[in-house]
């Protein structure tokens, strides 16, 4: 049976005058593209144009809600009540929705970002609103998580079709999350070692933990961030790898969601 694995990128983060990534280049190498939805980067011209730049090169399409916070870029954890989370879920995948429906495309999955995803990562609350709001959208929608976390459960007991996310250019700790930014060595910025540690994901179903520990893991979908000052080169070395590998790249289950048609 051959592998496969999903490369996606968190794209359309950018915002009036002000770009980010390099995201015509990235949408090259990945599979499925992340849009940000306004609350920590995007706005209604970017994500337009990401949306049609993405239909145009084939890449399946999702929303990438996030904490309503510009200035931190989503990324500085808030008080949030689980209530909150839904609506603000729901919000901004309609948001990206439209914008599908308007080019007639399909909405294929729903990622949420930065400190919304850690925090729901271990929240199973949190977790749980993000997955109601996903399934009263559109069942047929794609949850993206951390790998073995509690949004990936959640996701499973609301219904949904759930994908297992992974990192390249991060690192881990003993207990499967992703090691906090603060610390000096939570990147990973050799593509020899990143392609490695995927790898080792993919055809071992494990990751190596900062402590050296072996931690089991499911990759289903691969994360390629698109904010570094060498994505575009992480990118598609790590395409050229897989494939060497024998790896098929593809998008999880896009054929399952819909445009948002209900």
């Amino acid at each position: 049976m051959q592998r496969r694995i999903d490369l996606n990128s968190d794209l359309g983060e950018g915002y009036g005058a002000w770009t980010m990534g390099e995201d015509a280049a990235l949408l090259q190498q990945v599979s499925s593209a992340s849009v940000a939805c306004g609350f920590h980067a995007g706005d209604p011209g970017v994500m337009q144009r990401t949306v049609r730049m993405a239909a145009a090169r084939g890449v399946a399409i999702g929303a990438h809600p996030a904490l309503p916070d510009l200035q931190g870029f989503g990324r500085r954890e808030m008080r949030v009540s689980a209530a909150e989370v839904y609506d603000l879920v729901l919000y901004q995948i309609g948001a990206l929705g439209a914008f599908c429906r308007a080019s007639k495309i399909p909405l294929c999955h729903v990622k949420p970002h930065g400190a919304l995803y850690n925090m729901a990562a271990r929240d199973a609350q949190l977790a749980r609103a993000i997955a109601q709001a996903v399934h009263d959208y559109d069942t047929r929608l794609v949850l993206y998580g951390l790998a073995n976390s509690a949004l990936i459960e959640a996701g499973l007991e609301a219904g949904l079709v759930v994908a297992n996310e992974v990192f390249a250019d991060r690192t881990y700790q003993a207990d499967g999350s992703l090691t906090p930014r603060t610390r000096p060595d939570a990147l990973i910025h050799e593509v020899a070692t990143a392609l490695a540690q995927v790898e080792r994901m993919i055809f071992a179903g494990e990751v190596v933990a900062t402590d050296g520990s072996h931690v089991p893991i499911q990759a289903d979908t691969l994360c390629l961030h698109g904010d570094g000052p060498a994505a575009v080169e992480l990118a598609s070395a790590l395409r050229r790898g897989l494939e060497a590998r024998g790896v098929a790249i593809r998008p999880v289950a896009c054929a399952q969601a819909g445009s948002g048609e209900m």
